[in-house]
């Protein structure tokens, strides 16, 4: 066997370890085959991107956000889910500027990632700038139009606007088909539908 093939054949049985060790909730053993992929294979998108996730799930955030700012350095084109994730771990942080900037790639990549036209909804929202978070939100209810989400946020955003009309409509739109949420936002805002 060639050096080439072996290796590759190494590569695929680390791989299979990792998600088995995974898959049996054997977590610290599967961040081990991650960082012996690294060590194999730097800068490795597949092991950073799971390591990354990995440790955004076992809530070790630094850690996550420090394999994501690496994976992206070294692979920008990567994938949008990646981007977003990596988003979605600086928003949380509070770290809004480069969250934005996260979002915006993922979108760069996939225009129609529904996750992150919220999350940048979010982080615009955070940044009190409303106009391009309602763009963001509508654009997040047409891709995900029964998700409860992005019409909530919407609706908190027209509130915010002093656009009680818009915010009745859209509790109006989810009584229709999320009740509870529009309860929710009656209350909160004091609108009565």
């Amino acid at each position: 066997m060639n050096p080439s093939a072996r290796r590759s054949l190494t590569y695929r049985w680390l791989r299979w370890r990792a998600q088995a060790m995974i898959l049996f909730g054997r977590h610290a053993a599967a961040l081990a085959v991650f960082d012996e992929m690294l060590a194999r294979h730097p800068g490795d998108a597949y092991a950073l991107a799971s390591r990354a996730h990995l440790r955004a799930q076992l809530g070790q955030p630094e850690a996550a956000r420090a394999d994501y700012r690496q994976l992206l350095d070294t692979h920008p084109d990567h994938a949008a889910a990646s981007w977003f994730n990596y988003g979605y771990l600086l928003e949380e942080a509070g770290e809004h500027a480069q969250a934005e900037q996260a979002f915006r790639r993922a979108l760069a990549l996939d225009p129609r990632l529904d996750r992150a036209w919220y999350g940048l909804g979010l982080v615009l929202i955070k940044t009190h700038r409303f106009d391009e978070a309602v763009e963001a939100l509508k654009r997040n209810t047409e891709l995900q139009p029964m998700s409860p989400y992005g019409w909530y946020q919407l609706a908190r955003v027209h509130v915010d606007r002093h656009e009680p009309e818009e915010a009745r409509r859209i509790i109006r739109h989810l009584k229709g088909f999320e009740p509870k949420v529009a309860a929710q936002l009656e209350r909160e805002t004091g609108l009565a539908v």
